[in-house]
């Protein structure tokens, strides 16, 4: 069968393909500890599945309205609002299955064949497969160790033109942890006015963050008209598999982004959106419990990687990744990411899936107990002694 060229532009998200290497490494019976895949390894608060039960057992299984139940709508709203200090309608918010749609929906709604778009590199791999995709030009802005994984604003700045259409920021940041200043988010705020850009902001992981308080661009004067927030329920309730994801958008946008909706998948899962309401408006403490758990944990990784000869890692700053420097080693990034997998028995991400720029680095999540991680610690050291 022969497909149609765009799929050639199409790319992929290489920590499914590690985990199913991983699986059957795991199959042949060896042992594998996974740092590769970015998901709590919690369960979803029980409150949160006693909201789905009783969705479910009451006949919440039937289609809802396509950019989401009023519930949850509103229930984001009031969200969005209180977390980012703007006033969010319930009719600009989209509930959509997972976060991913929102990335691919406003690049498929904005984006025309030769338009340009900045995104983060190394980065989130989403970004840059769905800008390739719709035929715009995919600008990688470099993301550099020396400026703690945060984006050079003056660099980012010269890389605008006049086909420059959309910016993409994504903090705290997936592959790195890294934060952006208040200051450099500032500074992107007023590019975006001055040249007319639209800015998608990937903010997943705003309440996984350690040092500091999170800052969204949103939050600027003249930013809501101009800013699509993309946000979830994946990292911060446990909730990967629930597909629950939602962006907050001009509400002259949310129109056709829900059209596109309609397309594709019709409507996101009822009882997930009344399990959403609850993760919302129910009690925070589990939240707030596997964050400071993350906290423990990067700790022991960092701690254990800077330990290593060849390995140095910077103190991420929020999100669960970590992203070190493996130069000294004399190890490419994927040559990297193969003999931890298949000699070390630890599952871990080249640095090149996250683009071009991770070239020297491999990502690995501590999304896992610290017994693994420690595990994971010993076997490496012992593998690259």
């Amino acid at each position: 069968m022969r497909l149609a060229s765009r799929m050639g532009r199409l790319g992929t998200e290489t920590a499914f393909e590690v985990l199913a290497a991983a699986r059957r490494l795991e199959a042949q019976g060896k042992d594998i500890v996974h740092l590769e895949i970015g998901e709590p390894d919690f369960d979803t608060p029980s409150n949160i599945i006693e909201a789905a039960n009783k969705a479910l057992h009451s006949g919440k299984t039937h289609y809802t309205p396509a950019p989401g139940i009023p519930e949850l709508r509103q229930a984001i709203a009031r969200y969005v609002s209180n977390t980012r200090g703007i006033s969010v309608d319930p009719a600009q918010v989209v509930v959509v299955p997972g976060g991913k749609p929102i990335m691919f929906y406003a690049i498929l709604a904005l984006i025309d064949e030769g338009d340009e778009v900045l995104y983060p590199n190394p980065g989130f791999p989403i970004y840059e497969s769905m800008i390739r995709f719709v035929g715009g030009k995919a600008v990688p802005t470099p993301l550099r160790e020396e400026k703690q994984f945060g984006l050079d604003v003056g660099e980012l700045e010269s890389l605008v033109t006049d086909r420059t259409k959309m910016v993409i920021i994504n903090s705290p940041a997936n592959p790195t942890g890294g934060v952006l200043e208040a200051e450099d988010i500032k500074a992107i705020a007023k590019l975006a006015q001055e040249r007319d850009l639209i800015v998608l902001a990937d903010e997943i992981y705003s309440r996984i963050i350690y040092d500091g308080s999170f800052s969204s661009i949103a939050s600027l004067p003249g930013m809501p008209e101009r800013t699509i927030i993309l946000d979830g329920f994946s990292k911060t309730y446990a909730m990967t598999g629930w597909r629950l994801g939602f962006g907050v958008m001009p509400e002259a946008l949310a129109e056709p982004i829900t059209r596109l909706m309609i397309n594709s998948n019709s409507c996101t899962s009822a009882f997930t959106q009344y399990a959403g309401v609850e993760a919302l408006e129910g009690p925070q403490g589990e939240p707030a419990k596997m964050v400071q758990a993350f906290r423990e944990r990067r700790q022991v990784i960092v701690e254990g990687l800077n330990s290593i000869p060849g390995f140095r890692c910077l103190n991420p700053a929020g999100a669960f990744y970590v992203f070190p420097n493996i130069e000294g080693t004399g190890m490419r990034s994927k040559q990297m990411e193969h003999h931890l997998l298949h000699n070390a028995g630890v599952a871990a991400l080249s640095g090149t899936s996250f683009g071009a720029h991770g070239e020297g680095f491999v990502r690995f999540s501590y999304a896992n107990s610290i017994a693994n991680i420690e595990k994971a610690l010993e076997r490496i050291a012992k593998s690259l002694a």
